[in-house]
């Protein structure tokens, strides 16, 4: 049988047995629209008339020959689909000016491993090398540092730099005049560098001698050279005095002046 969808007009060739005698609902596969379809008609029942005796019949003439049948249009294509049931809802047809897109699907983030390719703009940290790089920087400031203390001296602010003398006794003062300090020479042209000067108990009670230290800067205020003079006697009694007198040679040309002080214990 024929059918021919309500809404676009469009006719689909359907066996009979897909509609049945009863009917059904179906879908136009252009449009999506879906009717119910009656199904086909049946041919009117012929009453069969009471037969009467048969007479007798003269043998039938030889059949002719079948005529060719004329070539038939060929149908048009089925595309009607039934309707589904009525618990499932039809699908509604996708908007000729909806887009369908595709989504692809997203893959949980998963941590970085350190083994994982690296982009060639990105350089590789070499530990090894990081530490080589600062231990030479290290050593170089080490030695340029090392090289300046021992041209120009050690600087003065530099705790620990100042105490190149001892603690004395506050009791005892030294009394070493600048015009008795000064570069000498012998008669046999040895020059040597001579001081004198004294040491007085001011206190009350007798107090031990210590050594002296002479420590001769040049104009630079760099320590050249360093000696010490012991003591000519071991102690001192409250008043009493005792004249110090020190001479020694091998005494750097570049040395001007004398610092004296007590020797650190």
């Amino acid at each position: 049988m024929i059918i021919a969808c309500p809404a676009c007009s469009t006719r689909y060739v359907v066996p009979d047995t897909a509609i049945g005698v009863d009917g059904r609902t179906v879908r136009c596969a252009r449009c999506r629209h879906s009717w119910f379809q009656n199904g086909p008609e049946l041919p009117p029942r012929e009453e069969t008339p009471v037969e009467a005796a048969p007479e007798p019949v003269a043998p039938p003439p030889a059949p002719a020959p079948a005529p060719t049948p004329a070539p038939q249009a060929e149908p048009e294509p089925v595309a009607a689909e039934p309707e589904r049931s009525e618990a499932e809802p039809p699908t509604p047809p996708p908007l000729p000016h909806q887009a369908r897109r595709s989504f692809a699907p997203v893959e949980d983030p998963v941590d970085n491993s350190p083994f994982d390719h690296q982009p060639p703009f990105r350089p590789r940290r070499n530990p090894a090398k990081m530490w080589t790089i600062a231990a030479v920087a290290f050593a170089v400031s080490v030695a340029a540092l090392g090289g300046a203390a021992w041209y120009f001296g050690v600087p003065q602010w530099i705790p620990g730099v100042n105490q190149t003398f001892g603690e004395g006794p506050a009791d005892l003062v030294r009394s070493f005049p600048p015009e008795k300090q000064d570069r000498r020479q012998l008669p046999n042209g040895t020059k040597y560098w001579g001081l004198s000067g004294t040491v007085t108990n001011t206190g009350k009670a007798v107090r031990a001698l210590p050594e002296i230290l002479i420590v001769m800067r040049d104009s630079q205020d760099k320590v050249v050279k360093t000696w010490s003079v012991p003591p000519q006697q071991a102690e001192l009694a409250p008043g009493e005095s005792v004249t110090i007198n020190a001479a020694v040679t091998d005494v750097p040309e570049s040395a001007k002046t004398a610092e004296i002080g007590w020797k650190p214990d």
